[in-house]
């Protein structure tokens, strides 16, 4: 198992004369709140300069308060999606967010399995809004037949921790190296695990290896409750992966790029507040000599922020 983070070397096909983006495929579901799912994706991605090869898997029924329902699309459905655009177009990244059943799971088990060299990063949501039996169906699938195929697994630290270590007794919570070792019985290389609570109204994400924490991010909490965060992080950090970061600087940028994309959140509806991925696109010429909005220094962070050999763990 790596201690340290790939360096991941996309190849890219260009033709003379021009210059190609990085594609990336993602398996998703449609959200109609656009808070989540491929609404996430296509934004988190794009900003990234990565072209979106995004695969529908089914639908949720939901608003910016609560996912009311789910229906998921045939398999086949999926599977012909995704190999007409792999046919045409060589990827360098793929991400697995909700697709809705073990079905799914399977074909796109058979399709990253046939794609070996491409990374995958698979997203594991709160399932909480599901029913029980198909939450411990859904899961089992993703352990089995996902999990082998992926790169780099995110996700909260209690869904990660009720899904992989479901029989945990400690008197503490699980550790992000625990986290990992569970997801390396998978056959998961990495894990980058977020929501950890911390002192003074902080939270800290770790990217861990079974053997050790790689890196620790830190930043501020928000008042507010976010939905859609977890896709837009994980989006993110498949894009710049898609892109030739390493997986050091790719989860250090992603996490900046969250931070600043809830900073700029807003509240689109009657529910929750939800990531503004496209802040950086505002027009704020009128704002260029007021001072910047209140943060500290450790909400945000660069590549240089983000050191593997000073972490403690």
């Amino acid at each position: 198992m790596p201690d340290t983070p790939a360096t991941f070397a996309p190849e890219t096909v260009e033709k003379p004369g021009e210059i190609s983006l990085p594609c990336v495929l993602t398996f998703n579901a449609s959200d109609p709140s656009g808070a989540g799912g491929l609404s996430a994706d296509i934004t988190a991605m794009s900003s990234a300069s990565t072209h979106v090869l995004p695969i529908v898997t089914g639908a949720y029924i939901r608003d910016t308060s609560d996912i009311h329902d789910h229906y998921a699309f045939d398999e086949e459905a999926v599977a012909d999606q995704a190999r007409c655009a792999l046919e045409d177009m060589p990827v360098q990244a793929f991400k697995v967010g909700f697709v809705g059943s073990p079905e799914n799971l399977s074909v796109i088990a058979e399709i990253t399995t046939d794609y070996s060299e491409v990374p995958v990063i698979t997203y594991m949501p709160d399932l909480s809004w599901w029913d029980e039996m198909a939450i411990d169906t859904y899961l089992d699938a993703c352990a089995e037949l996902l999990l082998p195929q992926t790169t780099v697994l995110v996700g909260n630290h209690s869904t990660l921790c009720r899904w992989l270590l479901p029989e945990w007794e400690g008197d503490r919570p699980p550790t992000a190296r625990e986290v990992a070792r569970a997801a390396a019985v998978h056959g998961v290389p990495y894990t980058l695990v977020t929501g950890f609570n911390a002192a003074d109204q902080y939270l800290e994400s770790h990217l861990a290896t079974p053997e050790t924490v790689l890196a620790t991010a830190r930043y501020e909490r928000f008042e507010a409750t976010f939905t859609g965060a977890g896709d837009t992080l994980s989006a993110a950090l498949c894009a710049l992966i898609a892109g030739g970061s390493d997986l050091q600087a790719a989860c250090a940028e992603a996490l900046t790029y969250l931070d600043q994309c809830l900073d700029a959140g807003f509240q689109p509806g009657m529910g929750h507040a939800v990531p503004d991925r496209l802040f950086w696109a505002h027009d704020d010429e009128g704002e260029e000599e007021e001072a910047p909005a209140e943060s500290t220094p450790d909400s945000t962070l660069d590549a240089n922020d983000f050191p593997l050999d000073t972490t403690r763990h």
